[in-house]
């Protein structure tokens, strides 16, 4: 028998019409939030970035691939992990169904992470993937955007990560155990885990110039993680109890 509430149909579209009004004013600010982003002022790189790709040494204005547009996304995959962190992994299994409609639209995707490339397409390979990624083990890159960290940094309480400094889950003391499960999944102890984090970067180019338009972290990959998104509007929503979702390779082994 269900504890929820249950009510006549007119109840129901009484209260679904009020909720209806709250979800067109939802997309009304997302829409704002949309012309906010960018409506950003661009920031100028100075520095030449390079990464190891299937393709060989490459830059940043590689990337872009002759478009204008480019988004990284910070995949959580440092040098000493086995295995892509379970939620980047969540989020990139919608990546191919996507990227060819960002692709017509001027806009390149790739996936950027620490681990040496070889690690990477074999995990790709594993996860039945084919978008580009990119190692920048030997860059600055993901220090620079603020997705990678030092163990000083670590021992110093310097993590500077979402626009705030220690102000998540991976920097608490003592880690919370879903992090400490999390780490295990991907082979490494939490401290090794933290030193790297999600998020997703967007540049512009043009003529030989590039500029740094938007990043964003944490929660505000939300809207990117097809899987809540579908969630969301299941009777039960995200329903998070424990390790509430694996990668999609691993459900039968649960």
């Amino acid at each position: 028998m269900t504890i929820h509430s249950t009510a006549t149909h007119d109840v129901w579209l009484t209260k679904r019409l009020a909720l209806l009004k709250a979800e067109k004013e939802h997309t009304r600010r997302s829409d704002e939030l949309a012309r906010m982003r960018q409506e950003l002022p661009w920031v100028k790189l100075d520095k030449t970035y390079r990464f190891d790709t299937e393709k060989g040494s490459a830059t940043l204005a590689d990337l872009f691939q002759g478009r204008s547009q480019l988004l990284v996304y910070h995949f959580m995959f440092g040098p000493d992990y086995e295995a892509g962190c379970i939620s980047c992994s969540s989020i990139a299994d919608s990546y191919d169904g996507f990227a060819v409609h960002l692709a017509n639209h001027d806009v390149m995707l790739w996936t950027v992470s620490r681990a040496p490339l070889a690690k990477l397409t074999a995990y790709r390979k594993r996860m039945g993937w084919s978008f580009p990624w990119a190692s920048s083990r030997d860059s600055d890159f993901n220090f620079d955007f603020d997705v990678s960290f030092t163990e000083e940094q670590q021992r110093q309480g310097r993590i500077d990560y979402n626009y705030a400094r220690n102000a998540h889950a991976l920097d608490l003391d003592p880690v919370p155990p879903p992090v400490v499960e999390f780490a295990a999944r991907s082979g490494t102890d939490p401290a090794t885990f933290g030193r790297d984090r999600p998020g997703l970067s967007a540049f512009a180019r043009e003529g030989d110039d590039i500029y740094h338009t938007y990043s964003t972290y944490a929660r505000g990959l939300d809207g990117l993680w097809g899987m809540y998104q579908w969630l969301d509007r299941a009777p039960k929503g995200r329903n998070e109890q424990g390790l509430w979702f694996r990668r999609h390779d691993e459900y039968a082994k649960a």
